[in-house]
């Protein structure tokens, strides 16, 4: 489009310092009387938000579809960000400022597949320069340049034309640029004479490009459209990296922040990061002395000069520091890298930001229970016997039944009781989206996860959905979704035939009935439907645990010892779970593994003396070498301290594995193997030590036990072969041979 000096192109890179520190130059220069701001239009009356006395950067314009959650799009801005310099600038100054880009209510109704990836075109421009990346280039070029800021605004438009005239564009920059160049001619109309555009680098070419209305507007014409809701949200360094998958992405976001707060005191750079470097090794634990930073501060000065730099950048500064701070050890150099060069600021925004009623009721219980969104990861114990405790736990459940994973449980701590809990939290900028999910479920937390647990509910059709479902709702504290859940729990038990299915459900209610006391829930609801899921699994465990394969056995074998837990936890109807595993016992083809298990089971439950354990053993070690070995297994897996302790079990496995043919041994030997390494190391020390002193008392009694009878007659034997006279006296001499 033909323009005259009334427009002034100022192409940046999204995210730099330099750029914000030369286009606050530039506007000065230019004084405008408009600034036009590549950016969405829709977010026009958000901007006010933007200087508000608690608006606090990294921030993002969210501008989604509400009827098509996965359509969503960020406009992030950092501090140091050159389009959040712009709108404080025209602030400042009293300027009118308008966004350009093409509308989201049209870029969102296109064509998914019109996008398409753009390679970075900092990165050929860096690597024709020799630079290994586009960021190192440009901080080089821009963030270290002292020039006349109009002179390299017209440098960067020049070298953004070769590059486009080399590269290509795709239809979507297309698209923008002619609503750009649109929104310039509006510009223009309303009577501006000095407009000052501020748009990614790329895109100045384009804007500066002759067309004509009638090009631009057969390109715009006919766009479909959609409907699109805008806010700001909280951002994060983290989701400022290119690593996050954001395509205008930097590396060092924590870097560009120090070199943005730095820019009074430039020769200053160098000194005040390694004094931050200093500072968080010392929280660390690790020694930094002043005297190693002003070392660091001289060898990152060397260095820069060494390669013809003006300042030391973070190349120089990360050397220095692994030298002198570090001594060469590289692991404090990535703590260094993850709290300092990305860092980890969390933004805020005002409560005048326009937010989903969701939103809000979880900032309102934020405050309450004193839970600050923050993008570290750090741990929160939590004591459910104090309300504070139990109102973060109920809160942090009820956002993992939302799928907002703000918190992972981790355990319980060092207490075996059911009173604390161990979260690890961190708040990612995403969960913004998952809040606006949610809203369509209620507009308070409780409710929406009330609402949503009762539709996943609706359609569960089996236990092992419904019981994990009904726990996590009796640890969110949702009466009402507790209250469907045991009813379709019930339902359900009612119908379910499938023995497994009733054997993974109960341990999971078991431990339900365990927080009765802390969450403050009837258990009573709970109890009859874990006597029914009983006395049906001891109904049908025998059949169930026929004609077992070596896989299937396996896994039964885990839910016998998972259920044998739940009622020897619960205390309910022991005897009738033990007369069922009595009756493994007799079982004919009873795969070894579980015959093993079960007769475990009930000699640790002191249902069969030690006798009777002996004698079960003696049996099956009598069958085949595979069952037997099995069933070695199934009696011993995690623990054999019986063994230590009683001796006639240890003297059955001992006569059974002494017995075995070579090549039966070397057939069972993994499987044994396997069984004694699940012991504790202190268990397996103390049976080898118990087997050498076997061995040394076995050879004393080979020595001892000397049949002299024999062995006169044995001599004798000998001495007449060989015509020699025997004398029996002690010292055994032989005449010659006659």
């Amino acid at each position: 489009m033909k323009h005259d000096n009334k427009i002034h192109l100022l192409g940046i890179r999204h995210h730099g310092p330099g750029s914000s520190r030369s286009l606050l130059k530039a506007l000065d220069e230019i004084q405008p009387d408009a600034i036009l701001l590549e950016g969405p239009i829709e977010a026009e009356t958000l901007l006010p938000l933007a200087t508000h006395e608690e608006m606090r950067p990294p921030v993002a314009l969210l501008i989604y579809k509400p009827d098509d959650l996965s359509q969503t799009v960020f406009y992030p801005f950092a501090d140091f960000s050159p389009e959040w310099q712009s709108i404080h600038y025209a602030h400042q100054k009293n300027i009118p400022l308008r966004f350009m880009d093409l509308p989201q209510t049209y870029q969102m109704a296109l064509p998914q597949s019109s996008a398409n990836t753009q390679i970075d075109p900092l990165n050929l421009l860096a690597q024709a320069a020799g630079f290994d990346d586009g960021e190192r280039w440009w901080e080089y070029m821009v963030e270290q340049r002292q020039s006349d800021s109009l002179e390299l605004f017209l440098g960067i438009q020049e070298a953004m034309a070769a590059l486009r005239d080399e590269v290509g564009d795709n239809q979507d920059n297309t698209l923008r640029e002619a609503w750009m160049r649109k929104t310039l001619r509006a510009a223009l109309k309303d009577g501006f004479e000095r407009i000052a555009v501020v748009c990614g680098a790329w895109h100045v070419p384009a804007l500066a490009k002759k067309t004509t209305i009638k090009d631009d507007n057969a390109l715009l014409k006919g766009l479909p459209k959609s409907k699109v809701k805008t806010t700001w949200v909280p951002w994060s360094n983290s989701r400022l990296t290119y690593f996050s998958g954001y395509g205008a992405g930097i590396s060092s976001p924590g870097w560009y922040q120090h070199l943005w707060e730095a820019d009074a005191h430039a020769k200053q750079i160098a000194s005040g990061w390694l004094t931050k470097v200093a500072h968080y090794l010392r929280e660390e634990g690790i020694d930094a002395s002043t005297a190693n930073v002003i070392e660091s501060v001289r060898l990152a000065e060397t260095l820069a000069a060494l390669r013809e730099k003006p300042l030391p950048d973070l190349e120089e500064l990360n050397e220095a520091a692994l030298t002198t701070l570090c001594f060469g050890d590289d692991t404090p150099m990535r703590l260094i890298h993850e709290k300092l060069i990305i860092g980890e600021r969390l933004g805020e925004v005002p409560n005048e930001t326009p937010m989903m009623p969701l939103q809000k009721d979880l900032e309102k219980w934020q405050k309450k229970l004193r839970l600050k969104p923050s993008a570290v990861e750090n741990d929160l114990e939590l004591d459910l016997r104090k309300e504070i405790g139990l109102g973060r736990s109920q809160l942090l459940h009820r956002l993992v039944l939302l799928d907002i994973p703000w918190g992972e449980l981790k355990g319980s701590g060092s207490t075996k009781g059911t009173f604390k809990e161990i979260w690890r939290l961190q708040w990612q900028p995403e969960f913004a989206i998952k809040l606006i999910e949610a809203s369509v479920w209620g507009v308070t937390v409780e409710e929406a996860a009330t609402q949503y647990t009762c539709d996943q509910l609706k359609k569960a059709n089996n236990l092992t959905v419904i019981t994990p479902l009904l726990d996590k709702t009796l640890l969110a504290n949702l009466p009402i979704a507790v209250d469907f859940a045991m009813t379709r729990l019930e339902a359900q038990a009612a119908i379910a035939s499938d023995v497994l299915e009733l054997m993974d459900t109960l341990p999971t209610l078991a431990n339900v009935l365990r927080y009765g006391n802390v969450r403050r829930f009837d258990t009573k609801l709970i109890s009859h439907v874990v006597d029914t899921l009983i006395a049906r699994i001891c109904v049908g465990l025998t059949a169930a645990c026929s004609s077992l394969d070596d896989d299937a056995a396996a896994d039964m074998y885990k839910r016998i010892v998972s259920t044998d837990d739940a009622v020897t936890l619960l205390q309910k109807h022991l005897s009738m779970w033990q007369e069922t595993l009595q009756k493994l016992l007799t079982q004919d083809r009873l795969h070894g593994l579980i015959a093993g298990r079960s007769c475990r089971l009930l000699f640790s439950a002191e249902v069969i003396s030690l006798e009777q354990a002996a004698q079960q053993m003696s049996f099956a070690l009598s069958n085949e070498p595979t069952h037997a070995g099995a069933w070695v297994d199934g009696f011993l897996r995690g623990s054999g301290v019986m063994l230590l302790h009683d001796e006639q079990l240890w003297t059955v496995l001992d006569n059974w594995v002494s017995e075995l043919k070579g090549e039966v041994f070397t057939e069972l030997l993994p499987l044994l193997r396997r069984t004694f390494a699940s012991f504790p190391a202190g268990e397996r020390r103390q049976m080898g030590e118990k087997v050498k002193g076997q061995a040394v008392v076995t050879q004393r009694q080979d020595r001892t036990a000397f049949d002299e009878e024999a062995a006169v007659k044995s001599l004798a034997l000998v001495a007449k072969m060989l015509g020699l006279e025997y004398d029996r006296s002690p010292k055994f001499i032989l005449d010659e041979p006659a």
